[in-house]
């Protein structure tokens, strides 16, 4: 069975005894039943995992020797997904497989066609909600750090942000001259430079969102001549960027993607 992998936000060393309490306590010793001498791997969110041996598992917690330890490298593309708010659930599908795909942000907004209109606590309910989305995603796809998820902006806030030298896209579905692939392929230093992709809501933007992103140097892209639902779109058009960009596709092995 393949080790369970463990989020702990703490400094860890080889040698070093942790104990896992809180939640991590009921899901090893209830879900997974793990016993004294079974292996977990901790992560601390910001590059780093470790081995670890259980030495102890009771009501009180589980108690783990820490192993063998190392840095586990972050894709050499930072890249940012900024999504409008979407109807229902639809975000959390978008930060996990934003997460999977190996963003280095996420920036959620409202536009003009964006449903969900949350007060003030609900939206800071909601991005921690969606964190814990992104820290359980790094845990199932093996990723070693964590994506920030940023609290809720507006349009306007997102296009305007300073983001020197980044490449800024705007997924539109209206576009009917330049494709996304066609763009990237067409942009000088393109694999050197980091990247922001701005997906919409389910109603699109509106020409006054494109002609504002257009204003503070947003590319306008299409991702082809059908209306993809809005987790379909941010997946899609990361995954383009991500290949043209050379990371990924290539071998996973090693650290160096040989």
């Amino acid at each position: 069975m393949t080790a369970p992998r463990i989020y702990y936000p703490h400094p860890f060393a080889a040698g070093e005894t942790r104990v896992l309490d809180g939640n991590w306590r009921r899901y090893l010793r209830t879900v997974l039943r793990l016993r004294e001498g079974d292996a977990l791997i901790l992560f601390d969110g910001q590059g780093r995992e470790g081995q670890a041996e259980a030495t102890r598992v009771d009501r009180e917690g589980v108690s783990v020797q820490v192993g063998a330890c190392r840095a586990v490298p972050a894709d050499a593309l930072s890249l940012t997904l900024a999504q409008a708010l979407p109807k229902g659930g639809t975000m959390e599908a978008v930060i996990r497989k934003a997460t999977e795909l190996g963003v280095t942000a996420i920036r959620p907004f409202h536009s003009e066609r964006s449903i969900p209109r949350l007060t003030a606590e609900k939206a800071r309910q909601r991005v921690a909600r969606w964190q814990t989305v992104a820290v359980e995603a790094c845990r199932q796809s093996r990723r070693a750090d964590i994506p920030r998820v940023e609290d809720i902006a507006s349009f306007e806030d997102i296009v305007a942000a300073p983001e020197d030298g980044a490449v800024r896209l705007m997924l539109w579905e209206e576009e009917r001259e330049t494709g996304l692939r066609n763009l990237l392929r067409g942009l000088p230093d393109r694999k050197d430079r980091p990247c922001t992709v701005v997906i919409g809501p389910e109603g699109g933007f509106t020409e006054a969102e494109v002609r504002l992103a257009k204003g503070h140097g947003f590319f306008i892209a299409s991702l082809g001549r059908r209306v993809l639902k809005v987790e379909t779109a941010a997946v899609a058009a990361l995954a383009i960027v991500q290949y043209e960009r050379e990371t990924l596709g290539t071998a996973g092995k090693g650290d160096n993607g040989t």
